[in-house]
């Protein structure tokens, strides 16, 4: 067991061809990079390294609570979670949990391809992707067939935009911190406007965002885009980038420009300027939401659950998440309730709101 910071190279080399060659997209969260970030920001951050010999073969990142409760790195932001293993490793999951000293591993956005969790998965749930393989063109023309008025509907929205406003630019990679700065204002007033917890007021996860706009690796960059309109910026995306995906985070947009969408305007051009970077597949995340299915192409399964092993850690990890966790599932398989729950929310936040 190792803070992320004491990895050698030659055990991140094996973590990065483990995931090279794994059959799954090779999604940014799984890098070493990001544990590595994560560890900055958060002290109980692990990684088991599991050794035949003196060869390590497998790795599994993990926080470790103050009562022994393991959880997956980044636990509540991070969109891909699991093991990285060797095809047919016979690891045991519960000998693993018992190594790194935890009574429990939870996980809330598990990937598809993790046999050695999925067993003990309590919900499966959809992540939205866009596939870009073949080029932007061939995107469009799938929006075409599926989504015809959406597709004409946006664009005549960036084309009226443009005439009112000023021309319209986007940068997929922009490196100006102001930039970083409003798209992170503009989200936190957008989750108290819909009466949800504002992520960046958690000082960590400010912090992780942070240091991840300036990590540049091969298959984990952190990657700002911004939609300009008259020099100014009226939509923008702060999101993780491997050679291959594109791990959509946290998009938002000028609540000024509203009447233009430039939030899906933004994501139609990092569409676009992903499949020219030779990006394959942007993954918007689990969760419905209505310009996720004007813009998916498809979707990849992820998994909420736990391991627990036998005795009070196994409980205390039922009491602190599975009543909670039971409660969003009853009311998200209930279309009427669910619409309730989201009004409801918004009246709040539009009661918090000075």
């Amino acid at each position: 067991m190792l803070r992320p910071e004491e990895l050698g190279e030659g055990e991140r080399e094996r973590w990065r061809e483990l995931r090279a060659t794994a059959d799954t997209p090779r999604n940014p969260f799984m890098e070493p990079e990001f544990t590595t970030v994560v560890g900055r920001v958060r002290p109980r951050a692990r990684v088991a390294v599991v050794y035949e010999g003196a060869d390590p073969v497998g790795f599994l990142p993990y926080e470790r609570g103050p009562w022994g409760q393991g959880r997956a790195i980044g636990l509540g932001v991070s969109d891909c979670q699991g093991a990285i293993l060797p095809p047919g490793s016979a690891v045991d999951a519960r000998e693993l949990l018992r190594a790194c000293s935890v009574s429990s591993f939870a996980f809330d956005n598990l990937e598809a391809d993790q046999g050695l969790f999925v067993p003990y998965a309590a919900e499966e749930h959809a992540t939205y992707v866009i596939d870009v393989e073949k080029g932007y063109e061939t995107y469009e023309s799938v929006l075409r067939t599926q989504s015809p008025k959406f597709l004409k509907t946006t664009l005549a929205k960036e084309r009226r935009l443009g005439r009112q406003v000023g021309p319209v630019r986007f940068v997929l990679d922009e490196r100006d911190p102001a930039a970083l700065r409003t798209l992170m204002e503009w989200k936190s007033a957008q989750y108290r406007r819909t009466g949800r917890r504002d992520r960046f007021a958690q000082e960590w996860i400010a912090r992780l965002v942070a240091r991840l706009a300036e990590t540049r690796a091969a298959q984990c960059t952190g990657t700002l885009s911004v939609l300009y309109a008259g020099g100014r910026p009226v939509a923008a995306h702060f999101g993780l980038r491997s050679a291959t995906v594109l791990a959509c985070w946290f998009p938002a947009y000028d609540p000024e420009f509203a009447k233009y969408s430039p939030g899906l305007v933004l994501h139609l051009r990092m569409a676009e300027a992903a499949a020219a970077e030779g990006v394959g597949l942007l993954d918007m995340g689990r969760g419905p939401a209505e310009y996720k299915d004007s813009l998916k192409t498809g979707e990849l399964a992820v998994y909420e659950g736990a391991v627990t092993r036998p005795g009070t850690g196994a409980a205390l990890h039922w009491l602190s998440r599975e009543p909670v966790r039971r409660a969003y599932g009853f009311v998200r398989a209930r279309p009427r309730l669910a619409s309730l729950a989201s009004r409801t929310l918004k009246g709040a936040g539009r009661l918090r709101r000075p």
